[in-house]
């Protein structure tokens, strides 16, 4: 018996020491800012999160308010009532700076609530797989594979047509179409650790599924699922702005990055460039922001860089 708790306490454990956790988390301080991209991707993304949390307060306008007289005001243009439209107006005479900073909050929104939907499905679905195996594992294997035999903005576009545009809607969509990338990581990462030596110990212990599951096997996983789910926020913030370029996302009363590009695209042609350039820009450096956490991650992440710290 003695053995056995050994063992188990070889496992990474559910909460680690305080003064471990104040190592990692001064290891993970240092190593963010010895990274300049990292520093850059983490400050545009404090930027971005602060605008969408209170875009609503630092908005000059209305962001839904029209004036026709002022349409297609150019940057630094009046607006109404000795007002300045300091990034333009669009054809119907909002305010682009406002319909930017609240926009922001939409598609963090989709794009982190997306990857929780996904990421949630397709871990359990993982955890299951790859631990009992047998029939239940090809049953969601072969599930995942049918979903990816097809093109994911078609599936998309399919569902949004028949749920109809919504945010609730796109959020139920991304999260779906990413959980197989989730589920075929758990699954092989717990196919090479239910034979691990501390997952044997904790069976003999008796402790449950549920517990060997998501106490056990779980906790030694998340450093590449949080890999993944760095770089799957980028992914879906931008399939999110194309469905709404499509005009198949959020309501038109609620301004996205997506949408504001889908209305420029009939000045695309006209000298009317801040349209479409300014929530181009947004979308790029958010998605750059993510990218560039996630190519971090990966690298902190690794245990062979954990030496090097």
């Amino acid at each position: 018996m003695s053995d056995i708790k050994t063992t188990i306490d070889r496992a990474v454990p559910m909460s680690k020491p305080v003064s471990l956790r104040r190592r990692e988390f001064n290891r993970a301080v240092r190593s963010l800012l010895t990274s300049r991209w990292a520093l850059i991707g983490m400050i545009i993304l404090f930027v971005v999160t602060f605008i969408a949390i209170f875009g609503p307060q630092l908005a000059p306008m209305d962001p839904n308010r029209q004036n026709i007289m002022l349409r297609l005001a150019e940057p630094g243009g009046a607006g109404p009532r000795n007002s300045v439209f300091w990034l333009g107006s669009d054809q119907l005479g909002r305010d682009v700076l406002s319909r930017l900073l609240y926009g922001a909050r939409v598609s963090l929104l989709v794009g982190i609530a997306a990857i929780a939907v996904g990421g949630t499905i397709g871990t359990i679905a993982g955890l299951v797989s790859g631990y009992f195996g047998g029939w239940i594992d090809d049953v969601i294997m072969r599930l995942g594979d049918i979903q990816l035999a097809f093109p994911f903005i078609l599936l998309a576009i399919m569902f949004l047509v028949v749920m109809g545009p919504g945010l609730v809607n796109i959020i139920l969509v991304l999260g779906i179409g990413q959980w197989i990338t989730y589920a075929r990581i758990v699954r092989a990462q717990t196919m090479s650790l239910r034979e691990k030596e501390y997952v044997e110990a904790a069976r003999a212990m008796g402790d449950g599924v549920f517990s060997i599951l998501f106490r056990t096997i779980l906790p030694n996983i998340m450093a590449p699922l949080t890999v993944i789910a760095s770089f799957n926020v980028a992914g879906v913030i931008l399939s999110e702005a194309a469905l709404s370029f499509l005009g198949l996302g959020v309501p038109p009363s609620v301004p996205t990055w997506g949408s504001m590009l889908s209305e420029s695209r009939d000045h695309l042609l006209s000298n009317k460039w801040w349209l479409a350039v300014f929530p181009g820009l947004a979308i790029v450096l958010t998605v750059l922001a993510f990218n560039l956490i996630g190519d971090w991650l990966r690298d902190f992440l690794d245990p062979r860089m954990k030496d090097k710290a």
